[in-house]
């Protein structure tokens, strides 16, 4: 009996010891074909920005095509539902941002994905003040030159401006409204399918004033087309430190203000950890490089490169502080 059993045992075993090698195989063999970064929005935005650099790199070391695929819509919920029911392979990953993985779960009524259970964290890859910019004609025909004048019309002129966002749900719209609701002002506000469009309406003078990301309207402030405010953060950016935060510039009506961004590499949920591991590892080595640094910094992002577990952990806090700037903001998507 005790012979038969023995030999029951192993027999059950043998089916298993296949799994752990089987396992490994495939994910010693990955990548093998191309992998596909999903941007949340449209071309020409941080978003895509950060995407477009890492691509290269990640695909310099894996040796395989890495494409950047923009889906837009819905706040960034379409892009990131696309990668939360992907196959956790490593083929599919979505460049995150606070929007999609913080903001959108307090602003929407529901979401067709759980940011937190449907998604391995990955990395992030950078942080990012956003800055409040009209256009510059604009700004000179209204005699606007400040924070301060910005709000001494808007109360003068309910409605007159109106505030131009990436898409709802983005912190580049919940700093807008955030700013509407400490300065007292009513601004409507129109949504795009991402930073590039709003930035192009902004730039053609049909839309008055947006909350960017700064990478995204760094260079159209720096050729004078945009007129920068002050920038959304705590502190000053190094990328333009003659630039008061909202907080200095508004006085003791916004006193407390912080509204930033942040961006960062998730895959779908089980998507095995030998391979989330090299993903952040090869990443976080790319944001590392001096040229890489310098390239970023210079755009006014701050790259980190943090591991899966810092990550999941700085999601989870960060959907608990814009849940209660969703409730002070007032805003709501239905």
């Amino acid at each position: 009996m005790t012979q038969r059993r023995t030999l029951l045992t192993h027999a059950l075993a043998l089916p298993l010891l296949g799994v752990a090698p089987l396992a490994h195989a495939q994910t010693a063999a990955w990548p093998s074909r191309p992998i596909r970064i999903v941007v949340p929005f449209a071309p020409g935005g941080t978003t895509d920005i950060l995407a477009r650099a890492v691509a290269p790199e990640l695909q310099r070391v894996f040796g395989q095509p890495v494409t950047v695929d923009n889906r837009a819509g819905a706040g960034g919920n379409v892009g990131a539902d696309l990668v939360a029911k992907a196959a956790p392979d490593g083929y599919t990953v979505v460049m995150g941002t606070v929007g999609t993985h913080a903001i959108n779960k307090s602003l929407y009524p529901s979401l067709p994905f759980d940011p937190q259970r449907d998604f391995a964290p990955i990395t992030l890859v950078a942080g990012v003040p956003n800055v409040m910019v009209m256009n510059a004609e604009r700004a000179r025909t209204l005699n606007i030159q400040s924070v301060g004048d910005f709000i001494r019309y808007a109360k003068a002129n309910p409605a007159r401006l109106n505030m131009a966002s990436s898409g709802n749900g983005t912190s580049i719209h919940l700093a807008g409204e955030l700013f509407k609701s400490m300065a007292g002002v009513f601004m409507p506000h129109i949504p795009y399918r991402g930073s590039g469009p709003a930035l192009t309406d902004l730039l053609g003078g049909n839309v008055d004033v947006m909350f960017d990301n700064l990478p995204a309207a760094m260079p159209h402030i720096r050729s004078g087309r945009l007129k920068a405010f002050a920038v959304t953060s705590a502190q000053r950016s190094q990328a333009l430190p003659d630039l008061p935060t909202i907080e200095e510039a508004g006085g003791p009506t916004l006193k407390g203000f912080e509204a930033s961004s942040w961006f960062g590499l998730l895959a779908p949920a089980g998507t095995p950890a030998d391979i989330v591991n090299r993903l952040q590892q090869e990443t976080a080595r790319a944001l590392r490089t001096p040229a890489m640094t310098e390239r970023l910094q210079a755009q006014g992002a701050v790259p980190s490169g943090n591991t899966p577990a810092e990550f999941a952990r700085h999601i989870d806090a960060e959907i608990n502080k814009w849940a209660r700037v969703v409730k002070v903001s007032g805003a709501k998507v239905d």
